[in-house]
């Protein structure tokens, strides 16, 4: 993981993009920034996901996220965690990519890689104050719910953009090839 991240970070400082890198932190770095945070009284919101092909739906939910608190924490599935919990040919963005176009949000404040098919490892190191995930969830079923709660945080979902989905553009690509309007 701190390899990816060096490379990131190289990337980006010959681009001339060097504060973007500072919202991509391991782990151990952002035990730090949430343990200053708590102690300077803000609220944490996490959230997660794979966010493969960047669209409307996402920028909003990103954003009313960051409504929630102070600051916002995106826990960005890796590679490898994508091919374990989606279909084969996912991700169609690489990791490096999705983490640039992220970095690049002025509402995301940090974000994490991880490569396990949950983000639980990160929810119960970070115990954020708020934890969120879009409307198609139920508050039952959202990875981390406990440890949140028992903490006496609070769990919410956000509604979706209607038609505004990673899966419709993905189907909306296929159909236009098929039709021979796209190459």
């Amino acid at each position: 993981m701190e390899e990816r991240l060096q490379t990131v970070a190289k990337i980006w400082n010959e681009r001339g993009m060097e504060n973007f890198q500072e919202k991509i932190k391991p782990l151990a770095e952002l035990v730090d920034i949430r343990q200053k945070a708590r102690e300077a009284g803000k609220t944490v919101v996490f959230t997660n996901g794979v966010f493969d092909i960047l669209h409307r739906g996402h920028v909003e939910y990103l954003a009313a996220a960051r409504r929630l608190g102070d600051l916002l924490i995106v826990g960005l599935n890796s590679d490898a965690s994508v091919k374990k919990i989606k279909p084969r040919g996912r991700p169609i963005v690489p990791e490096e990519d999705r983490a640039v176009v992220l970095a690049a949000l002025q509402f995301v404040d940090y974000l994490c890689l991880f490569d396990e098919e949950t983000p639980a490892k990160l929810i119960e190191t970070l115990v954020p104050d708020i934890l969120v995930k879009g409307g198609d969830y139920r508050i039952h079923e959202i990875v981390g719910r406990e440890v949140v709660e028992a903490h006496g945080g609070k769990v919410l979902t956000i509604p979706l953009t209607p038609e505004r989905s990673t899966t419709s553009l993905l189907q909306r690509i296929v159909e236009l090839v098929k039709r021979g309007l796209l190459p």
